[in-house]
């Protein structure tokens, strides 16, 4: 077995048979990084004294029959928004430069206890505001599909360093699709949970209410261990994940305008091999979809740019402009705006809840488009712009409605099917993700 490919729980599994040792493991990754040509363009900084030390602890471990769980000894990359104790943690922006934060976030605290190892920090777009993955102001990953095409974001060197072997699996973060696409487009699953299932102190925020901290991996296994270690809860069963006892409902409508050709029919082939397996469909296009998905300007600018504005205007120059200018299109939305934006948003939540209850989760298109050429979108901010707002429709369904959401692949490359499930029952949406990665995989 290449364990550097193999999926993080298979990983901890070969521990715990003594088949591989966490401190091999560790090595051979760091040494991947290492001889990788494009290594600085995905990880900001590697952490290899810390990621060692960890290493040896969980071998240790591991001889004496002491494993805190199945990902004892696994090591994992961060993006660089998650604050780690003594290492530079600057969420993609010169802005931050040189930020060297005192203690870990919660979440890299809760993963340390169950065992996990921290290899290092990838790079991610400015401050998490873009879907793209495309960071002139620091790095840009290379897809890990297609180097010439954009890694998508905001997480885009987490989900690279997973898909290229340099990491068995990566947390970030998700406040517009950041974890779902940049899975999607470099072949991976990425699970956004629901906002509040996470504990976010030491994450740099861009919009609280709608921010959380995910995993990017290779399985729907991995997700839904990486996500109880992070949140210091237990994994779901996932033993019984069955397509058979599935009822999904495909949402027709706002995901599909304006669609590319490719992503739209990898979906409805995904949809038809769901159906084979035996899971009932049905469509359906609510109308409060669309009607939340105009919210998004008044929502999500307001909160980011107030969250970053001290930063930002003392050195607009070290902004790349289209993401200066998203930020500050947040300077146009009044207050009462902005309030009355979320009394509609609860509306639109519960009128939701109850248009959708009949089913174990909702499907749709992860991205309405393929990754776009990195070097075109560099060369045009109008086309970056509206490529981006693009990238991130279908995926902000999920965040404007509370929901957790998981992105699986499908047969073609770059084209990823995701499900959303019910506010609050993350576990649930996990074993129906499994149960979808069963039927996609006959």
């Amino acid at each position: 077995m290449d364990w550097l490919t193999a999926t993080a729980c298979e990983q901890g599994r070969g521990i715990m048979a003594g088949l591989v040792s966490p401190v091999d493991l560790t090595d051979a990754y760091l040494d991947a990084v290492e001889r990788h040509p494009d290594r600085d363009l995905i990880f900001a900084r590697l952490t290899p004294e810390r990621a060692r030390s960890e290493a040896i602890a969980a071998h240790d471990r591991a001889k004496s029959g002491l494993r805190r769980g199945l990902l004892d000894g696994v090591a994992i990359s961060w993006k660089d928004n998650i604050d780690s104790a003594g290492v530079a943690t600057e969420g993609g922006s010169a802005l931050l430069k040189g930020r060297t934060p005192d203690t870990d976030a919660a979440v890299l605290v809760n993963a340390e206890r169950a065992g996990l190892g921290c290899l290092g920090k990838t790079h991610m777009t400015e401050l998490a505001f873009s879907g793209l993955g495309v960071n002139p102001m620091t790095a840009t990953p290379p897809n890990a599909l297609d180097p010439a095409l954009a890694p998508g974001g905001s997480s885009s060197g987490s989900a690279v360093s997973v898909a290229l072997g340099l990491a068995a699996a990566s947390i970030g973060s998700d406040t517009g699709g950041s974890i779902r696409l940049p899975s999607a487009w470099n072949g991976l699953v990425g699970f956004k949970p629901t906002p509040g299932a996470v504990p976010m102190r030491g994450v740099l925020p861009l919009c609280a209410r709608f921010d959380v901290a995910g995993p990017l991996a290779r399985s729907v296994e991995d997700c839904a261990q990486l996500f109880a270690a992070i949140t210091g809860g237990r994994a779901p069963d996932l033993a019984d994940a069955e397509p058979g006892r599935l009822r999904l409902l495909v949402l027709d409508g706002a995901p599909f305008q304006d669609a590319r050709e490719a992503p739209v029919t990898a979906f409805e082939e995904a949809v038809e091999q769901l159906g084979k397996a035996g899971v009932q469909i049905a469509r359906a296009a609510p109308d409060c979809v669309a009607e939340a998905l105009s919210l998004s300007t008044t929502l999500f600018a307001p909160e980011a740019y107030g969250t970053w504005s001290a930063h930002i205007e003392d050195a607009p120059e070290a902004m790349y402009p289209p993401i200066l200018s998203r930020f500050r299109a947040g300077r146009d939305v009044s207050a009462p705006e902005y309030v009355a934006g979320w009394i509609t948003l609860d509306r639109l939540r519960a009128i939701w809840a109850d248009a959708v209850s009949g089913f174990d989760a909702v499907i749709l298109p992860t991205a309405p488009n393929l990754p776009p050429d990195r070097e075109a979108l560099l060369k045009d901010g109008e086309y970056f712009a509206t490529e981006n707002l693009l990238t991130l429709r279908n995926t902000r369904i999920g965040n404007l409605l509370g929901l957790p959401a998981i992105s699986l692949p499908t047969a073609r490359p770059a084209c990823g099917i995701m499900a959303m499930g019910a506010a609050g029952d993350d576990l649930r949406l996990l074993r129906v993700a499994r149960a979808m990665e069963v039927a996609l995989s006959d």
